[in-house]
């Protein structure tokens, strides 16, 4: 009787969870285009549609494609709620995911377990608050601290932050299944070594490398070898 009401509880839960999220994810995006909407209206100038069509064409394509990736790489990982408040918020790659994987690791949880829900979408609206708290500093002590973040003795540090975020994060999962990690590491250091400007692509590749991990795990399966 317990599995069974912790169940309904569980499928309660996900209902809302789905239905608050489209709703905020509906408000979210109608509010980001009554931004250029309604300042369109104020100073009455209107772009050309045949423009605005042909800009969207050349561009539009590509983030349908990225958004699609993005969701099945990291649904599974973040959770319902996570996910929503994830793409919601922004910076999923630079921030949010980190977040909420080390949040997991350090609770003892596996992702995709209800457990594991709850400490991802904790974590991530936890970094969206600080970050949202952060900028808000930021903006307020602008003038005073461009004189420090524009140090020539800083600007090598602030180049490192992402590589040693990412670093110390990926030592731990490179560690506990390293047969899944090879085929992802050797294809990404050959194509950024071939092509050093796709490094300003990192939000893209991410899924891309996600996608070789799982081929590989899926022959490595078939094989026997994990």
């Amino acid at each position: 009787m317990k599995s069974v009401s912790s169940s309904k509880k569980e499928g309660v839960f996900q209902e809302l969870t789905h239905l608050y999220g489209r709703i905020w994810m509906i408000s979210a995006l109608l509010t980001m285009l009554l931004v250029p909407v309604s300042m369109c209206i104020y100073f009455g100038a209107w772009p050309d549609p045949l423009s605005v069509l042909k800009g969207l064409l050349g561009v539009a394509p590509i983030y349908w494609v990225v958004c699609a990736i993005e969701v099945f790489t990291y649904a599974p990982m973040l959770g319902s709620g996570g996910t929503y408040l994830a793409f919601v918020t922004g910076n999923i790659t630079n921030l949010k995911a980190p977040a909420a994987i080390n949040a997991m690791e350090a609770a003892k949880v596996k992702p995709g377990s209800e457990e594991g829900e709850v400490i991802s979408t904790i974590a991530i609206a936890t970094t969206s608050i600080v970050t949202t708290l952060i900028l808000a500093l930021g903006v307020l002590l602008f003038t005073q601290l461009t004189p420090i973040l524009e140090a020539p003795a800083l600007k090598p540090a602030f180049k490192m932050i992402l590589p040693a975020l990412f670093g110390g994060l990926g030592v731990v999962y490179v560690a506990k299944n390293w047969k899944l990690a090879v085929a992802p590491l050797v294809v990404m250091i050959a194509l950024f070594a071939a092509v050093p400007s796709l490094a300003s692509s990192v939000s893209v590749l991410v899924p891309v490398g996600a996608l070789i991990a799982i081929g590989a795990a899926r022959i490595l399966y078939k094989k026997g070898k994990v």
